[in-house]
């Protein structure tokens, strides 16, 4: 069965907003659609898995020139599978970076506010914090 979609239908099934499956039509992540008589988008099966795939991988954190490359991956046989593994590797790096800084982060923001707890209550100590 060949089910065609408006952009509105992709849009419901993928949790997408219309501008950004647009936007990425125009940045050639997601295949052009055709077009109906009137003009209108038509996709297919093959965009709403495209669509997820982008999705999912944007909530995990991949950038867009990461998706890409991940999309090409799919498809070139003159690459290794391994290069995905690669991407992947690197980007768990860069969380586990982000996850220390945001670590860190949370616990000098607990410092202040407890300093601040305990301070004079004409005098803001998150003030003189945010000072040094």
């Amino acid at each position: 069965m060949n089910t065609i979609y408006s952009i509105g239908q992709l849009s419901a099934l993928t949790g997408c907003k219309v501008t950004t499956i647009r936007y990425y039509e125009q940045i050639e992540l997601l295949p052009a659609a055709t077009r109906s008589p009137g003009n209108q988008r038509r996709y297919n099966h093959q965009h709403l898995h495209r669509l997820h795939f982008i999705r999912h991988s944007r909530e995990l954190g991949f950038s867009l020139e990461e998706v890409r490359q991940l999309i090409h991956l799919q498809h070139c046989s003159s690459h290794s599978p391994h290069e995905a593994h690669q991407i992947a590797t690197i980007h768990l790096t860069d969380v586990q970076s982000k996850i220390k800084r945001l670590r860190a982060l949370e616990i000098e923001l607990n410092e202040m506010i407890k300093q601040c707890d305990h301070g004079n209550s004409s005098h803001c100590n998150v003030l003189d914090a945010l000072n040094d």
